[in-house]
């Protein structure tokens, strides 16, 4: 007996990653600006994007940010109980990847490497890496 892959059209996985994330930003209280900079899309197509109604596609780099967001969203509340994993994002940090900053503003500007080195981060402090 043949099992066909179910395999996920673009327009789907857009539609998962960009619900999740417009809830994560939503939980971290991210400004329009900061959602739209950590999403690498203006300020109007994230306004756009997280509508349901949303028919665009994002690129590939844009999914790949959304998907290590998620996967920071899910480390925080494992590793920290609340109100710590909701506020870690957005709090300043003198750990080694963040000079001070807040974990927010290093992924803005460090883009994506700054934001897969922060997902590896807390895959490590909390065994997984």
């Amino acid at each position: 007996m043949q099992v066909a892959a179910k395999t996920r059209e673009p327009s789907d996985l857009t539609t998962v990653a960009l619900k999740a994330y417009a809830r994560i930003a939503e939980a971290w209280g991210l400004s329009v600006r900061e959602a739209a900079s950590l999403a690498d899309m203006s300020e109007s197509t994230w306004k756009r994007a997280k509508k349901p109604d949303f028919a665009g596609e994002l690129t590939k780099d844009q999914l790949l940010r959304l998907s290590a967001v998620i996967g920071i969203y899910k480390a925080l509340e494992l590793y920290f109980s609340d109100p710590l994993a909701k506020s870690w994002f957005t709090r300043p940090n003198t750990g080694p990847l963040f000079a001070g900053l807040r974990p927010l503003d290093s992924a803005i500007e460090g883009g994506l490497p700054q934001i897969l080195s922060i997902r590896t981060y807390l895959d490590a402090l909390r065994g997984g890496a």
